[in-house]
């Protein structure tokens, strides 16, 4: 199975810590207005961390905890009036046996619609000033104008036709009724008797993804919170990635200075907002390895298995003081199971092997590592779907993902090699420096048992370790257990397909070029290899065949007998089962393109009925 890379209340990176720790300062000032910031690169768990928040207040009926997602809204209306709708509408909801919850909404909307109108006021103003109609102003008189057009011509009149173009005064003169900052503080004001008339000790809005807003969205959210909402018994749990915040600032504000004193003004505007920030630490390497066991574990239990279940507070346990050791440790697995699971002993393994190099090529961060077991996954899913699942070793093909990640030129020159024989000569290179550096060889097993003798080429002495600019970094992947020199590599590179333009794209034969060079030759050369055509397997003898076959349908000139027929001729003879595509090929040559020399030679070549 593929763990869903969505925000859960299931906590397995003991980031409820950090969701009780903001539930406990939201509570202790339940009267003052709070904000508080989760903040962490893409993809740490801010979401997650909301999610647990909103599960801790879910039975306090003294607390409204309301959800603000101001991707989902981006592009409808303006950001300020949808955030302010959607708190006012969940308190109506959720408060809709109370009449004076009811009423004091419904003051609330008119000044919100005000909002709205001032705005489009604006927009009029400035096609007045300007002569350039704005967006709003022209769906509005769009609208205006359709609805005079729809009543038939004969209606139509000058009367008709004013209405239309006095629609813009209209907002104006609406819009003009109160001032601005009266609007501002009537609203405020008319807000905190909304929290009193609700009854209740807290109000709690949680404001997610605003690092992928754009970044008007982005500033126009933060403004509502800070001019509308920002009253006595409303607390902000904002989770947001600081560095995006501050791009949205800088291109909101753009002809703001670049830095007063030692902080950014970007960076000052978001600590102005933010009275408590909480920023999530990146995932160390003992925490990396208790969360990839765990995914492993996951994704081939499930999460209703009493396996996970049974795991799950033991790496919570772990996760609680994760420098006092190396993660998981069996002496706590066997408490709890007994006897260690299969799949559980898998997890410890891989995880093991593949963390140091995980945790700093993902930089800690948990989506990243997601997203490696389940493209792991996935293409385990993809070999067992195909029939080849029992060639693969996961741990193998783990130590391949890590290099195709995080160094595409490591994975590049590992899959040249591996289309043309398997192995490659830069791999050997870098695994014997590796293994002069102290490192033990792992030999490798496929699902439990050694995997089949093959000897992989020795190294050229002439091969150098290559000149990558991360060579470091490739000098300690290859220590990693278990080695590669002596695994053929191709079912590995052909289900990491999806980064390379194609699979064996080199050469499509390898070590049989040079007997297919020989093939194109003249009769006495063919024969001279006879001994190693009777050698060759089906597949290398289909392979042949096929080659030579284009070869020859992609001759100029077929009135002369072409380079390559006598080759076909010898591998038919040897290996019949590909006398009937012989066949087949003469079928298909342009009749009229051939020379005699089809009518004659083909005694050995062709024998069956």
């Amino acid at each position: 199975m593929i763990v869903a890379d969505n925000e859960t209340a299931v906590d397995l990176l003991y980031y409820e810590a950090v969701a009780k720790t903001v539930v406990r300062v939201v509570s202790e000032k339940s009267d003052e207005p709070l904000s508080v910031g989760v903040h962490g690169d893409w993809g740490a768990g801010k979401s997650s961390i909301l999610m647990m928040v909103e599960e801790s207040f879910k039975d306090d009926e003294r607390v409204l905890c309301i959800r603000f997602n101001g991707w989902l809204f981006q592009g409808f209306d303006d950001a300020k009036t949808v955030l302010i709708e959607t708190i006012v509408e969940e308190l109506m909801k959720r408060r809709s046996g109370s009449q004076k919850v009811i009423d004091q909404g419904k003051k609330l909307f008119r000044r919100i619609n005000w909002m709205k109108m001032a705005r489009k006021a604006g927009a009029y103003g400035m096609t007045v000033a300007t002569g350039v109609p704005h967006p709003d102003t022209l769906s509005d008189l769009y609208a205006a104008a359709t609805s005079v057009v729809k009543t038939g011509a004969d209606a139509i009149s000058a009367d008709s036709l004013k209405s239309v173009v006095d629609s813009a005064g209209a907002y104006l003169k609406d819009a003009e009724v109160e001032s601005t900052p009266q609007q501002m503080h009537e609203f405020r004001q008319e807000f905190e008797t909304l929290l009193e008339v609700a009854d209740i000790d807290r109000l709690v809005v949680l404001v997610d993804d605003l690092g992928r807003c754009l970044p008007e969205t982005a500033i126009g959210t933060l403004e509502a919170i800070r001019l509308f909402l920002f009253v006595p018994r409303a607390a902000f749990v904002i989770a947001a990635d600081e560095g995006m915040i501050e791009y949205c600032v800088r291109q909101h504000f753009p002809d703001l200075p670049t830095a007063t004193g030692p902080a950014t003004y970007a960076r000052n505007y978001l600590e102005k907002l933010i009275q408590v920030p909480f920023r999530l630490p990146s995932l160390g390497y003992a925490e990396t390895r208790i969360y990839v066991a765990l995914l492993l574990v996951l994704n081939e239990c499930g999460d209703e298995s009493d396996t996970f279940k049974k795991l799950v507070p033991i790496a919570r346990a772990a996760l609680q003081k994760p420098w006092t050791g190396p993660g998981l440790d069996r002496a706590s697995l066997k408490a709890a199971f007994e006897t260690i699971p299969d799949a559980v002993e898998r997890g410890l393994d891989i995880a093991y092997r593949i963390a140091p190099i995980l945790t700093d090529g993902s930089r800690g961060n948990p989506r990243q590592v997601k997203r490696f077991i389940n493209t792991m996954a996935l293409r385990l899913a993809i070999a067992e779907e195909r029939g080849f699942a029992d060639e693969l070793n996961m741990s193998v093909l783990a130590k391949v993902m890590l290099a195709e990640r995080f160094a595409p030129e490591v994975f590049d020159a590992l899959a040249r090699g591996a289309a043309d024989t398997g192995f490659s000569d830069e791999l050997i290179a870098l695994e014997a420096h590796a293994a002069s550096d102290g490192a033990e060889a792992v030999p490798v097993k496929v699902n439990g048992t050694a995997a089949p003798a093959k000897k992989a080429p020795k190294a050229k002495e002439t091969v150098q370790l290559p000149d990558w600019p991360n060579i470091e970094w490739a000098k300690r992947w290859a220590g990693i257990p278990p080695a590669l020199a002596e695994v053929d590599l191709r079912p590995y590179v052909f289900v990491s397909r999806d980064r390379r333009g194609g699979y064996g794209s080199q050469t499509p034969l390898g070590e049989l070029d040079e007997m297919l060079g020989k093939l194109m030759g003249p009769p006495l050369q063919v024969k001279q290899i006879t001994t190693e055509i009777k050698r060759l397997t089906p597949v290398e003898a289909e392979q042949l065949f096929d080659a030579l076959r284009a070869k020859v349908a992609d001759a100029e000139d077929l009135v002369e007998e072409p380079d390559g027929m006598h080759g076909l001729a010898a591998i038919c003879q040897h290996h019949p089962f590909l006398q009937a595509s012989l066949v087949g090929f003469f079928r298909d040559l342009p009749v009229t393109k051939i020379g005699t020399w089809v009518m004659t030679g083909w005694a050995g070549a062709i024998t069956e009925a």
